[in-house]
Parts: C-alpha cells; sequence; structure tokens
C-alpha cells in the first residue's frame, strides 16, 4: 500500500503542476484582452492633440476610421504619434499589415493608408522626408536596379505605387529575355535623395509584363549620408568620360565622401553614370564612377564655360570615400596649425 501511494504521488503532482500552469496561462490571457479591450475604449495619451491634428490635415471620416486602426494596432502610447513623424507612421502600418494579412484588408481601407501617408507629407514628394518603406515612394521618381549578372545598370522611372507592390518601366538596357528570367529573384534597389541620402535594399522582381517590372516593398534600406559629410572647396582639373570616345575637361569645385560638385563644358549630360579621372593631393591620380544627382542649370561667374552638376559616387566607392576622408582631415590639420 505504501509503496502504491509513493507511485501515485508524483503523477498527482505532475497534474497539479500542469493545472495550475493553464491557470496562469488563463490569467496571462485574459489580462492581455482586457488590456486591449482598454486601449480599443478608454481614452489614451494624445487624444486632444489627435482630434486636432485630424481637422488641420483635413482627414475624412474613412482616413480618420483607418489612422485609429493604425494606432490602435501600434504599440504607441500617445495617440497623435503617427502623425509626429513618417518612420512612426511606417511602424504601425508596417505592424498593422503583418497582423491582419495585408492580402485579407479591403481596397478602400489599403488606398484609406496610401491617401494618408500624402496628406500627411511622408511621401518622398516632400523633402527631407525619412525614407523607411517604397511605399514611400511616389509615380515618376527615378531608381536605379542592379543585378549582380549585369554590369551595367538599369536607369529606371516608378510607373505606379501601391500597398501591396510597385511598378517600375523597364528601360531596355538589359536584354529582353534577361527581364523574364528576373521573375522571383531578388535584385538591388538604389535611390538617391539628392544632397540628402543614397537609399538602397534588395526587392523581389514578383512579375514581369511588357515593359514593366512589379517589385515587392521594401521596409529596411541602407542608407549612405550624403548631406553632413565634411566638404572642401577646390578647384582641381578633372576630366569626365562620357564613353570610350569621349572626354571632357572641367573642374571639381567642391569634394566630400558622399560627393561632389563638378564642373563641365556641356549643358547636358546623356547618361546618368560617368567617369572621371582628377589627381587627388597626397595620393595620386584616380579614376572613379560617379552617378550625376543633379544638373544645376547655372554656372560660375569665374568659369562661364562650365555648367554644375551634383553627383555622387558609385561603384565600389569605399576605396575614394577612405582617400577624400584623409584628405580632408589633413587640410583641415593644416589650417589648425
Amino acid at each position: 500500500m505504501d509503496s502504491g501511494l509513493i507511485m501515485i504521488e508524483p503523477f498527482v503532482l505532475i497534474w497539479i503542476a500542469v493545472i495550475v500552469i493553464l491557470l496562469l496561462l488563463l490569467l496571462v490571457l485574459i489580462e492581455i484582452q482586457r488590456s486591449e479591450k482598454r486601449r480599443e475604449n478608454e481614452e489614451m495619451f494624445g487624444t486632444q492633440s489627435f482630434e486636432r491634428k485630424k481637422l488641420l490635415f483635413g482627414l475624412t471620416e474613412k482616413e480618420t476610421h483607418t489612422i485609429e486602426k493604425l494606432v490602435r494596432q501600434s504599440t504607441f502610447s500617445n495617440k497623435d504619434a503617427v502623425f509626429n513623424s513618417s518612420s512612426l507612421f511606417e511602424e504601425a502600418v508596417n505592424r498593422f499589415y503583418n497582423f491582419r494579412k495585408i492580402n485579407q484588408i479591403r481596397t478602400e481601407t489599403l488606398a484609406s493608408v496610401s491617401s494618408l501617408r500624402e496628406k500627411l507629407g511622408f511621401t518622398v514628394n516632400h523633402p527631407h522626408v525619412l525614407l523607411t518603406s517604397s511605399r514611400q515612394f511616389v509615380v515618376g521618381i527615378k531608381v536605379t536596379l542592379l543585378s549582380s549578372l549585369k554590369t551595367n545598370k538599369e536607369h529606371t522611372v516608378v510607373t505606379s505605387v501601391d500597398e501591396k507592390s510597385w511598378k517600375v518601366r523597364v528601360s531596355g538596357v538589359w536584354e529582353e529575355e534577361f527581364y523574364h528570367t528576373l521573375e522571383g529573384s531578388f535584385i538591388l534597389m538604389r535611390w538617391t535623395q539628392p544632397e540628402e541620402a543614397v537609399y538602397s535594399g534588395k526587392v523581389k522582381v514578383l512579375k514581369v509584363t511588357g515593359n514593366e517590372l512589379e517589385l515587392s516593398h521594401l521596409i529596411e534600406f541602407e542608407k549612405l549620408q550624403l548631406r553632413r559629410w565634411i566638404r572642401e572647396q577646390v578647384l582641381f582639373p578633372v576630366q569626365a568620360f562620357l564613353s570610350s570616345s569621349s572626354k571632357l575637361e572641367g573642374f571639381l569645385f567642391d569634394l566630400s565622401a558622399g560627393g561632389i560638385l563638378i564642373g563641365l563644358p556641356v549643358s547636358e549630360i546623356p547618361t546618368h553614370e560617368i567617369e572621371i579621372q582628377f589627381r587627388l593631393p597626397g595620393f595620386g591620380l584616380e579614376r572613379v564612377k560617379i552617378e550625376i544627382l543633379r544638373n544645376l542649370g547655372k554656372k560660375r561667374q569665374e568659369y562661364p564655360d562650365l555648367y554644375l552638376y551634383t553627383a555622387s559616387f558609385s561603384g565600389e566607392f569605399g576605396r575614394i570615400q577612405e582617400k577624400v576622408l584623409q584628405y580632408i582631415f589633413q587640410v583641415h590639420k593644416k589650417k589648425k596649425t
């Protein structure tokens, strides 16, 4: 009898432990549910500010209902947080889509998110906006696509953007057959925000139709800052190679690790990417690829024959960036002494 009790006791203890654990889990779930209900029904911090901003931005009834959904689904304690920055807005959007499953969300709600993004000034149409999602892209902006299988780049234009995907027009720089092989694969995308930053990341080619590629959205970018680099005014003779048979003579007027200001004797450059060659004091002759960012459409008074362009280093630019930084450091060091 005693041996029987000894055998039964561990079994009973296990059941008691299981019941206690289940009760604790049930209490946790009940508390989570109560917390969610309080979040849905109780007034959150920043509610008055939310109401003011809602009126300020002229939100429709549908947009108001949608943004309230985003807020309730988010982890923010302040109801007006999504009005404050593009990064907080996109964070709430991504959480909402992951929780509700974007393919199960009504078309009207998705359209409402897009209109909210535009009204709040969180698309790339607005200067100095922080880019955290390709959903912030707009029709007409230029992006660059790169494939590990091709040496040349696809410089293209965005033709449509919605909450599920975005499309670009192909230029034909790659063979027609090659574009179709891209379906289902990942390629590198790069967008340059003039004088701000270069954003890049891998996107999936969802579909190839006619002269368009449909791409997946990107919510994590690698960012190369162009602004706030230490800059140095220079006057370096430069040679620009538009092709193997076309060479121009000009000057570098401004130099930083993020990019350059270059003067060339042509009012328009027919390609986005060219090679330049110049002598960097202390390092010798450098030949590097640059990407033209902007035609400033003006000249310098002392060099009336040269047109000004801003450009960033491209290709394998880590080496030249390091040399430029070292050169500028040495220049500033000499100025101090």
